[in-house]
């Protein structure tokens, strides 16, 4: 068992599905779409609330595999907030470290699900998103790995907390957000304190060159010394310097709602890796556990439990 703190946004989510309405029209297969009648009113057969947030995703997963886990983010002093922290309670994971926000709302996101899995979302930030240095503290803090997902783009903050964690000998899986990876040099300073990056293909590509997962794993070995990307559908690649794992999807089940795949890859990998997993039973978690959540509604709702059985999976490995 390992002690695991995860960093970044939590929210609270509506999902609305089920509806003709919300079906997505395609001026080609790249390019689809959800249409809309302005000043209409449209009828949804099915509403789902639940809570979001990578980081509070992320924290499900390792408490469901036995490991003690806290939450560091920010909420508002409201209903939205009261929920994110009754759903972590519920999964026996540590909410002593959240902060409150007496200006700003806690983040809430509606989903439109269209019948393929895919979602349009609505997105008030909130406090999940204005953030101070002064809200994240590793001091008298106990720890084996830190977490981090999206921070809003604050460097400043990104940077106390890897300077802390380095002090205190605590390793750093890093899931940067888009606000992160728009500011390219500054990020790349952050990662030398990193052990784990996990991005997608789209992300990893601005970050170094390369148009295959292959070389972009090769070239990002030279910036951390752990490395997975996904490429959706298309499986993933990880290594860990000395091997390449190649996996391509570990089962073709329908995509009901793909909110927190990555979430659920990411800390999928971390949960095996952290309890001394090899990169190819890690890799095989962090699909199996994706694989799970797409399949149900919402980005909680599919994570597998301690002890869930695994099947063999189309995968790859090989020395470099």
């Amino acid at each position: 068992m390992a002690k695991i703190i995860t960093i970044g946004a939590a929210v609270q989510d509506v999902f609305l599905s089920h509806s003709p309405a919300l079906a997505p029209v395609c001026e080609s297969p790249e390019h689809c779409f959800q249409r809309l009648e302005l000043g209409s009113k449209i009828d949804v057969n099915q509403i789902h609330f639940s809570t979001g947030g990578g980081a509070t995703n992320a924290a499900v997963t390792f408490a469901r595999q036995g490991h003690q886990t806290q939450f560091m983010g920010v909420v508002g002093r409201d209903p939205a907030g009261q929920a994110v922290l009754d759903a972590l309670d519920s999964e026996s994971v540590g909410t002593q470290l959240v902060k409150f926000s007496d200006k700003y709302n806690t983040g809430y996101s509606v989903m439109l699900l269209a019948p393929n899995g895919e979602r349009t979302i609505l997105t008030y930030r909130g406090a999940s998103t204005h953030y101070h240095p002064g809200d994240f503290s590793l001091e008298n803090v106990q720890a084996d790995w830190l977490y981090v997902s999206n921070l809003a783009g604050q460097i400043q903050t990104l940077s106390k907390l890897f300077t802390q964690a380095r002090e205190r000998g605590i390793k750093i899986c890093f899931n940067p957000g888009k606000k992160e990876l728009a500011q390219r040099e500054l990020l790349l300073g952050l990662l030398q304190d990193v052990d784990i990056l996990t991005v997608n293909k789209e992300e990893m590509q601005q970050l170094v060159e390369g148009s295959d997962l292959e070389s972009l794993i090769r070239h990002g070995l030279y910036l951390v010394p752990t490395l997975l990307v996904t490429d959706g559908a298309n499986g993933s690649m990880a290594s860990d310097g000395k091997t390449i794992v190649r996996a391509g999807m570990y089962e073709d089940v329908p995509a009901i709602d793909r909110t927190g795949a990555g979430d659920a890859f990411a800390s999928g990998f971390l949960s095996r890796w952290a309890e001394g997993g090899s990169l190819r039973d890690s890799v095989i978690f962090a699909s199996a556990n994706s694989s799970a959540v797409v399949a149900k509604i919402s980005a909680k709702a599919g994570i597998l439990h301690k002890g869930a059985p695994l099947h063999e999976m189309p995968l790859q490995e090989r020395s470099i």
